[in-house]
């Protein structure tokens, strides 16, 4: 093979079985060229984590070989696969939350000891050097609990490149990602790749996957289907490929009018975690048979006031009321049996436990309905068995049993058997944060379809999504959200993405409707 042509990784015949059974990845031949963004698709489940934890040294395959510039290669840890420059971003971030930047990336290079002045300051300069040349930039010294997201993310990467890696591997990485922050990450990526690094970019994206690759792998059901180059395709057939039909939204918003007030919020103000209001005294309703959603950048008050209505967090001042009931003071359990029901934006902290099985976690919140209790009130694990297997069944959960860990199941089926539980509950008011995360194409839009089939069927939902694809799919009005502020609620037939983005960037409803104007004159 000439060295030109010579795959920076490849696989041949890769195959993973976990202990269960379960066929995670068959004989996949998978080749990345070096100095390319390479975008890694598939369902949920169909092998893409898998396949990159076994390139990282986190997973062992079954069989087959990994070919590391022409040499077979086999990582017992991460800490081999990074000696020869592979490292990975995983999509939940392996941050130690009181350390700052700096202490995170010195973890593992400790030298003569994590908090010498000396070392660290020696880490510092090189990290100030790897900013300067990427544009890459985070603070240093502030813990990274009290820092966004997307900057969390920032520091994953620096991590990375600071141990000097010549293939960076990204897990779904805009997953958690406003479309700026994304677009920041893009501008990132091709900088690297100028740079010489090689990037696996795993996404469910087909719009980013179009916009920042060179070259595509497809999986589907452990198997390779395709590799093609991004330019000689297109997202109709790349989902396609995927799922092995083509992906159609079944449902339309239809302009009925929406039905009496099911959610009334009113001059709402919620504390955030370092003082001071998150939530500035907000006012919005929800109507039966609407879907009202809440756009805006991560971090201007969403997930509190999303708290804040599930029982979650505490009250400063202001009401809520579900169907004329308040909700002042009330318990997570006690809002719903009010009739609400939640989806959480974070669903290995708010929506699982992991090490509990997939039937444990189908009931959490319904442990007390009494169907799925037997003789003298006692627990029935013959109507739990039952009631999880309906789920898995409906939502297309990809799980070994229902015994299975919930832990041991892809994000994505995750995701799906925290949306089946909740709307288990037959709410009267879903609230909805970032329900497709992490989902696939196909799961992505059937969620979808369920979200307005519940419109239809009289659910009042609040929805808050960073997706304005998704926004403009579903909602029928929008409130955007600045520091803890509405900059502006209005229908979404009015609304376009300038406006939005105008609003998202604290600029109030009527202000920039007259820039949205003057642009057009």
């Amino acid at each position: 093979m000439p060295e030109e042509k010579q795959p920076l990784i490849e696989t041949r015949q890769l195959t993973k079985v976990y202990p269960d059974g379960t066929v995670a990845l068959e004989k996949v031949d998978f080749r990345v060229q070096s100095g390319e963004i390479h975008g890694l698709l598939g369902e949920n489940g169909a092998g893409k984590t898998t396949l990159t934890k076994i390139l990282s040294g986190l997973l062992h395959p079954t069989s087959g070989e990994i070919h590391w510039r022409g040499k077979l290669v086999r990582f017992a840890t991460p800490r081999e696969a990074l000696s020869v420059g592979i490292g990975m971003v995983h999509q939940h971030f392996a941050l130690v939350e009181p350390f700052t930047a700096l202490e995170n990336v010195a973890l593992g290079q400790e030298g003569g000891g994590l908090l010498a002045p000396a070392h660290l300051s020696k880490i510092a300069r090189k990290l100030e050097e790897i900013m300067e040349q990427t544009g890459l930039r985070a603070p240093m010294n502030v813990p990274v609990e009290l820092l966004p997201v997307g900057v969390q993310q920032r520091i994953e990467i620096l991590k990375m490149l600071y141990r000097d890696v010549k293939l960076l591997i990204l897990d779904e990485p805009t997953a958690v990602l406003t479309p700026q922050e994304a677009e920041e990450l893009f501008e990132t990526l091709r900088g690297l790749k100028r740079a010489g690094t090689t990037v696996i970019f795993i996404t469910h994206k087909l719009k980013e996957v179009m916009a920042i690759t060179d070259r595509i792998t497809v999986l589907r059901q452990g198997r390779l289907v395709a590799q093609v180059e991004t330019r000689a395709t297109s997202p109709e057939e790349l989902s396609t490929l995927m799922v092995g039909r083509k992906i159609e939204a079944r449902f339309q918003r239809r302009r009925e009018e929406a039905g009496e007030v099911v959610l009334a919020v009113r001059a709402l103000a919620v504390p955030g975690d370092l003082g001071g209001q998150a939530v500035r005294e907000v006012s919005f309703e929800v109507r039966a048979g609407e879907i009202f959603a809440i756009a805006g950048v991560q971090g201007n008050g969403q997930t509190e006031l999303v708290e804040a209505l599930t029982g979650l967090r505490p009250w400063l001042s202001g009401d809520v009321w579900v169907s004329g009931v308040s909700l002042r003071g009330l318990k997570p359990d006690q809002v719903f049996r009010c009739g609400v029901a939640h989806i959480p934006e974070d669903r290995r902290r708010r929506g699982l436990i992991g090490p509990f099985t997939v039937a444990e976690n189908s009931i959490l919140g319904l442990q007390r309905s009494a169907g799925l209790r037997g003789l003298c009130g006692a627990l029935s694990w013959q109507r739990i068995y039952a009631h999880a297997r309906e789920l898995i069944e409906r939502f297309a959960i990809q799980a070994p049993s229902v015994r299975a860990p919930a832990q041991s199941l892809s994000g994505g089926n995750q995701q799906k058997l925290v949306v089946g539980r909740e709307l288990a509950k037959r709410p009267k008011v879903l609230i909805a944060a970032q329900p497709t995360r992490g989902l696939d194409v196909a799961a992505t839009q059937d969620l979808r379809d369920l979200l307005l089939r519940l419109r239809e069927e009289g659910v009042a939902i609040l929805l808050v999504s960073a997706d304005l694809d998704e926004v403009f799919q579903l909602a029928d009005r929008v409130g955007v959200m600045y520091e803890g502020r509405f900059t502006g609620i209005a229908p979404i037939a009015s609304l376009s993405r300038e406006l939005i983005g105008l609003l998202m960037g604290g600029i109030p409803l009527e202000e920039a409707w007259a820039l949205c104007q003057r642009e057009r004159t």
